[in-house]
């Protein structure tokens, strides 16, 4: 470690931020992956109709810039005083000029579109939790009826319609054709395009909406002065002053535009539902130096090394995927924003990310689901691809600050002893689909719900029927996920925000019947593009030294009861009765 000489301190630093669902976390990492700094800010979410579900991008860069500055200088006007986790905190030796690099983390598949010449946003950033496009999804997804749907649901045709209703019209027979191709050549492409299934978590049908919707957005695209981008590119536009527009191969994969075969945007994707491919951002290196931030933002110019999509950044102290790779090992699960299981770095790992959003995933080649576990590029480093089948559960962070502003409980912290201080729920099922239900169930139509409430239910069984609905979810992911990927795992690991709540890791333990470990380090979106950036710089020479940074904090191992099977069919049942809700007239 450098030490200070002539009152200047030489030692380096990784920046990293993490831009999730509900919140902007900074952190400053030091040699030995330890936080130096950090500061947070919430994310507050717009909902100016029903279904749509919007974020201001100013407002966004705004917290962005401020909590970066609050990692490293300690204060930020953004400070929650009631909230200690977003309170900021610094090393008084720690300064701006000792950013070694710029590591972004950004939740996927929210998007804006803006003004290519001013950089002035068309419209609100349109998040991945938004269901306007739901009659759009549900028109493809049942195509052969599709002329029918979009009339039936006042969905008025615009320019290029036509085109794409004769060819949604004989999408069947398509697929069809796929499955036959698929048999005669065993091209795993052929067999993903027949088992598609759209949704609305997919930028696809929500930008198509907004081309029909914004006519600003269709005039700047036909006139070529339109860009498109997901978080990470709106942020890597403003942090360059507009030099740059691109995306990486996690974000850009997740959107449903991008052709994780060719490894490009879809030219037939874009020319079937004419979304001009002119607005789409160059698509980068996971790791890549994607420029250096303007001197006028932090005051000094910060290279900017990685950007990742915050539910597929890389575990630090695991080997590099490939698909070649043949024994099967671990399962990574990290809950934060975002709720997620996946299966990362060499086949047969597991990750589970529990966060806003539950994700479970699964690494391997790339994949054709049947029951919608979007194929996905973790990360792309050098010629280096990993892929992900991922399948998530959308509003576990939503659903937990949903029960805090209803004073269900002042802290979320308290929550795992308010479950264990009952000895079930009571017979409560909480079913937690703000944003409908996702893969296997596949239902933009489901709502939330609490279920078998009695007069004698106390605050403690809805807390508890809350936090079962996160372990049941984890039951139901992981076993999709084996099902799709049949790939056996080994170890299963967990971290994020919600992995830190003890009842919810035991009782996913005792589900699966499996052991598992939660990281120290749970912040590992932010820590994993900081690891991309460090490696990217040279900070951290090779993935061996990362190895050595992970440590275990607890292990849960199953501790099995036949209440816990039948807890679950109980809530499976709850979760039936909420499908279809917003369908019914």
């Amino acid at each position: 470690m450098d030490s200070p000489r002539n009152g200047v301190n030489k030692e380096r630093f990784i920046l990293s931020v993490d831009v999730g669902t509900t919140s902007i976390k900074c952190h400053v990492y030091d040699k030995k992956a330890q936080i130096r700094g950090s500061s947070c800010a919430q994310v507050l979410p717009l909902y100016p109709e029903e279904g749509h579900v919007e974020l201001d991008p100013d407002a966004l860069w705004t917290s962005f810039v401020s909590v970066v500055k609050g990692a490293v200088k300690g204060q930020t006007e953004f400070e929650q005083a009631n909230d200690r986790a977003c309170r900021p905190r610094s090393d008084a030796a720690v300064q701006m000029h000792q950013m070694e690099a710029l590591g972004i983390s950004t939740q996927r598949a929210t998007f804006t579109t803006w003004d290519r010449r001013t950089g002035v946003p068309f419209h609100n950033f349109i998040s991945w939790q938004d269901r306007r496009a739901a009659a759009l999804v549900a028109s493809w997804n049942k195509s052969c009826t599709l002329k029918v749907c979009l009339r039936g649901r006042g969905v008025s045709a615009g320019p290029g319609d036509e085109k794409a209703l004769g060819w949604l019209s004989n999408l069947q027979v398509i697929r069809g054709l796929m499955k036959a191709l698929h048999f005669v050549t065993g091209q795993r492409r052929a067999l993903a395009a027949s088992q598609v299934v759209f949704s609305t978590q997919h930028v696809t049908f929500r930008l198509l909406w907004a081309l029909r919707n914004y006519k600003q957005v269709a005039r700047a695209a036909s006139d070529g002065n339109c860009c498109f981008g997901t978080v990470d590119t709106w942020l890597l536009f403003k942090l360059t002053k507009g030099g740059i527009h691109a995306t990486d191969y996690s974000n850009a994969s997740a959107t449903g535009i991008f052709d994780t075969y060719q490894m490009c945007w879809s030219q037939m994707l874009c020319s079937l539902l004419s979304l001009p491919l002119s607005i789409f951002p160059k698509v980068e290196n996971t790791c890549h130096l994607f420029g250096s931030t303007d001197p006028s933002v932090f005051g000094v110019a910060v290279p900017i090394l990685s950007s990742v999509s915050r539910s597929a950044r890389p575990p630090p102290p695991l080997s590099p995927a490939r698909y070649s790779a043949r024994s099967p090992d671990v399962v990574d699960s990290r809950p934060a924003g975002r709720h997620v299981w996946r299966v990362l770095l060499q086949r047969g790992r597991r990750e589970d990310h529990h966060g806003n959003g539950d994700l479970h995933g699964h690494q391997h080649g790339r994949h054709a689901s049947r029951v919608g576990l979007y194929p996905l590029v973790g990360w792309k480093m050098g010629p280096e691809v990993v892929y992900l089948a991922e399948g998530n559960a959308a509003d576990t962070g939503t659903a937990i600050d949903w029960a805090r502003a209803l004073d269900l409980f002042s802290d979320v912290e308290a929550t795992s002893s308010m479950a264990y201080s009952v000895s079930d729920s009571n017979g409560v099922c909480f079913v937690p689909s703000f944003s409908g239900l996702q893969a296997p169930l596949n239902d933009p139509g489901a709502c939330a719900s609490f279920m078998g409430l009695k007069p004698s239910t106390t605050k403690c069984h809805l807390v508890r029927a809350i936090l079962e609905s996160v372990a049941f979810r984890n039951k139901q992911l992981y076993e999709t996920v084996l099902a799709e990927t049949d790939i056996p795992i080994t170890k299963i690991r967990v971290d994020g925000g919600v992995s830190a709540n003890d009842f919810i890791a035991q009782l996913t333990a005792n589900l699966l019947g499996r052991k598992i470990e939660r990281c120290r380090h749970r912040e590992m979106s932010c820590l994993g593009a900081a690891f991309l950036a460090g490696l990217g710089t040279g900070y951290w020479r090779s993935r061996e030294e990362l190895k050595k940074l992970r440590q275990a904090d607890a292990v849960f191992c199953p501790k099995g009861q036949p209440s816990d099977a039948r807890h679950l069919e109980r809530w499976e049942g709850a979760l039936r009765r909420s499908m279809h809700w917003y369908e019914r007239p």
